[in-house]
Parts: C-alpha cells; sequence; structure tokens
C-alpha cells in the first residue's frame, strides 16, 4: 500500500505493460515487412497512376470528360528483356528525369523509323541498347515522346505496363500485341543496329 502513494506513476505504467509490450510487438512486425515491401516495390511490380492525355484513347479514355486517371500495373521483373513492339513501358523521362512516363514501343534497336515533327531528322536508325517510345494520342501536341527527344536507352525502363486496374469497365490486361501503329517503321535486326554516336 506504501508503494503504491510513494510511486504512483511507476503503478499506473505496471497496468499498462501489456499494452505497451504488445503495442511494440506489433510495431517490430510492422517494422520488420517494409524491406520486404520496398524490394517488392523496386524490383517486382507498383500500381502507377497514369496522368495526362498521352495515351489516348488506350489509356485514360475519359480524362478529358471528368479528368479520371487509370490505375494500372506495372510489372518490373525483367523489365529491360524480351521487349517487343506495341508493350507499354514505364521509364524515367529524358525531358524530366524525376518523372516516370508511359508510353508504347513502336520500334527496337536495328529499326528505322520516320518520326513526326518536331524529330529533326526525316529518317531515325534505332542504335543498339535503345528504342522509339511513342503516345497513343493522335495529336503530337499531347505527347511527350522519342519526336522530342529521340530514341531512349533501354536502360531508363523501369518497368512494363501490363494490366489496367481501375476504371472497372477497362480493368484486365492491356493487349499490345493488336496495336497497329500510325509511324511507319522499317523493321531491322539487333546485330545491325548502329552503335550509339
Amino acid at each position: 500500500m506504501v508503494f503504491h502513494r510513494s510511486f504512483p506513476i511507476f503503478c499506473r505504467f505496471t497496468q499498462h505493460v501489456p499494452f505497451i509490450r504488445k503495442t511494440g510487438r506489433n510495431l517490430f512486425i510492422f517494422a520488420s515487412w517494409i524491406p520486404a515491401l520496398i524490394f517488392f516495390n523496386d524490383n517486382v511490380g507498383e500500381v502507377t497512376k497514369i496522368t495526362g492525355q498521352s495515351m489516348y484513347p488506350y489509356l485514360n479514355t475519359t480524362y478529358s470528360e471528368s479528368g479520371s486517371k487509370d490505375l494500372c500495373w506495372v510489372n518490373k521483373w525483367g523489365a529491360q528483356e524480351n521487349l517487343e513492339r506495341g508493350m507499354l513501358v514505364s521509364f524515367w523521362s529524358p525531358a524530366n528525369p524525376e518523372v516516370l512516363a508511359v508510353k508504347r514501343i513502336i520500334a527496337l534497336e536495328g529499326d528505322k523509323v520516320f518520326p513526326r515533327p518536331p524529330y529533326p531528322a526525316p529518317v531515325a536508325a534505332i542504335p543498339a541498347g535503345h528504342v522509339w517510345v511513342e503516345g497513343d494520342n493522335r495529336d503530337g501536341r499531347k505527347t511527350l515522346d522519342s519526336n522530342y527527344y529521340g530514341p531512349i536507352s533501354i536502360s531508363l525502363l523501369q518497368g512494363k505496363v501490363t494490366h489496367v486496374l481501375w476504371p472497372w469497365a477497362s480493368a484486365g490486361a492491356i493487349r499490345w500485341r493488336e496495336f497497329r501503329g500510325r509511324t511507319n517503321v522499317i523493321r531491322g535486326r539487333k546485330e545491325d543496329a548502329p552503335q550509339w554516336l
């Protein structure tokens, strides 16, 4: 009894020890998962929001009406391997290196592209280790792509956009093989790709 009167704060603390112990354990469990989540996000995949109109009409189909943005799954596992024309990829933008952009691969290394303005040359040969990417929007003013900054290095690729998660109406796997581009491409061989200047 004397102990409780002499140390009332200590006694109240000891009454809450089970709560503190349980909370500490839960915080430890939560904190132990943080490295796994970081690894997953950096190497396996992530959900990303598609902003802007550059991929219209394939993505963000209602962007001009409601401003809503599509949510997509980006597969980061093997992001720079087995690339094919028509795939949607996420990459660090050469025009703004802090921004991840999403565009479609139009041409691979060894191909020749007949780009649209403002690209300065009538023909672009895609060098080794590079791809040509473009937005789907037919209005070239609404997409900042390889027609502005040229072929991009494959090392900038962060992932392949494989599924639309939201809105529900267009949710599902992205059927990139069905894409028929409007940019003229002469398919080449990887072995014939020029080395970067």
